[in-house]
């Protein structure tokens, strides 16, 4: 019998936060094992629930959500982006320049094959959130990394980001606040990406789905509030801020300059159009998320669970020897340094594989987020304190343990 192959668009595609490491944690957990999940953001397991005026709302409007919905999303929710979007300072933000979407994710491949022909380049971070990796090889273009720099703070090297440019390149993506490493960019820093995208007529995908999970006072600035004249696409959701990932509720802003783009846009339209409309229920959603109490700020303040639960993994983390790591000041996620020196490492899949065996504790190493060098990884600091705590300490052994067999 013909064997059936998976399509050759996938060879360069890699997600590992749900990978090979998932794959043998669902077999373990089969087999009755208890883990401890440090691998994805995934809020509601971790006992971080949905606003409830977002889940009334939402309830209340079931009866209303049967049909499709607008290709673009209903008024109310558009609406909400729209104000949103001038409280955050972007300029001339229209109705009909706000996407809803299942999601950040699906609005981030709607644009990403509305843009890219075969053989284009995508500028990315290093490291990124893989997805947007995934979505460019899919769309048939390159995914071409830029460096961000651990020793000033996971800032872009925007030398290195100019250095990429080619030709071929046709956009830039930021992310910020970022994922995987927890880094706010500054203004100063972003302004430059603005520059180069206008130098080099590129289009600014701007990933902003972590912009109020802020701590110790730190601002974030939209990227698209910083020019007029720069065709920015900015995505969020309520997955982060609103601990609602189920819902699927994602919006993407174009602004900038749209009268250069109207090819593109056409064709952004012509995919909205094929997905006939995201998900209605989750919808309704946002209106009210975005409209209401802000309760993000209860856990990310001093003395938040949020803010707490980051302090508590940074002291325990960076207490490991040789193990160093950069304080995130937003989102979920720290991106810890294995110092080559005392942790050897070749193969990082295989090395948290089978830190996962020994411990049970779910992390994805750091060349799953396209970082080039085996020696970092991600850790989510969702987990209840004790849970936390419990989960770092078996870290800490199992890398004593491995200093032991392999220091020199």
């Amino acid at each position: 019998m013909k064997s059936i192959r998976k399509s050759s668009k996938l060879a360069n595609v890699l997600y590992d936060i749900r990978g090979p490491i998932m794959d043998r944690a669902k077999q373990l957990e089969d087999e009755g094992h208890k883990l401890i999940k440090l691998n994805i953001g995934n809020l509601a397991v971790f006992g971080f629930d949905a606003p409830e005026e977002v889940q009334q709302d939402m309830i209340r409007n079931l009866p209303n959500s049967a049909g499709y919905s607008d290709s673009k999303g209903i008024f109310g929710a558009r609406k909400a982006v729209m104000h949103y979007t001038q409280v955050q300072g972007i300029q001339g933000v229209t109705l009909e320049d706000i996407y809803l979407g299942n999601g950040a994710s699906e609005l981030i491949a709607m644009a990403t094959n509305a843009l890219l022909d075969d053989g284009d380049e995508l500028l990315l971070p290093a490291p990124d959130y893989p997805l947007w990796t995934a979505v460019a090889s899919l769309s048939g273009g390159r995914p071409v990394h830029y460096l961000c720099d651990e020793a000033r703070g996971w800032l872009p090297n925007l030398d290195d980001i100019r250095a990429r440019i080619t030709p071929r390149t046709k956009g830039i993506v930021v992310i910020n606040p970022n994922n995987p490493t927890g880094v706010v960019y500054s203004d100063e820093v972003l302004r430059e990406i603005v520059a180069i995208a206008r130098e080099h007529g590129l289009v600014i995908l701007a990933d902003e789905v972590y912009d109020k999970v802020l701590y110790d006072g730190v601002r974030h600035t939209a990227l698209g509030s910083l020019s007029t004249d720069v065709l920015t696409l900015t995505f969020n959701s309520l997955s982060k801020s609103y601990r609602a990932c189920g819902y699927r509720a994602g919006w993407m802003v174009v602004s900038g300059d749209k009268a250069g783009a109207t090819d593109y846009i056409e064709g952004l339209n012509m995919l909205s159009n094929m997905k006939l409309c995201a998900n209605v229920p989750g919808q309704w959603a946002i209106q009210t998320a975005l409209g209401g109490y802000q309760s993000i700020k209860d856990l990310v303040g001093e003395g938040g669970r949020l803010r707490c639960q980051r302090d508590l993994a940074y002291e325990l983390i960076t207490a490991i020897p040789g193990v160093t790591c950069v304080k995130p000041e937003a989102a979920l996620y720290m991106f810890p340094r294995l110092d080559p020196e005392v942790y050897p490492i070749k193969d990082d899949r295989q090395f948290f594989l089978q830190m996962l065996e020994a411990t049970r504790v779910m992390l994805v190493q750091g060349t799953g987020f396209n970082w080039p060098k085996p020696d970092h990884f991600r850790i989510v600091f969702l987990p209840h304190e004790p849970d936390l705590r419990e989960a770092i300490g078996r870290i800490a052994r199992f890398l004593a343990d491995y200093r032991a067999r392999h220091h020199k």
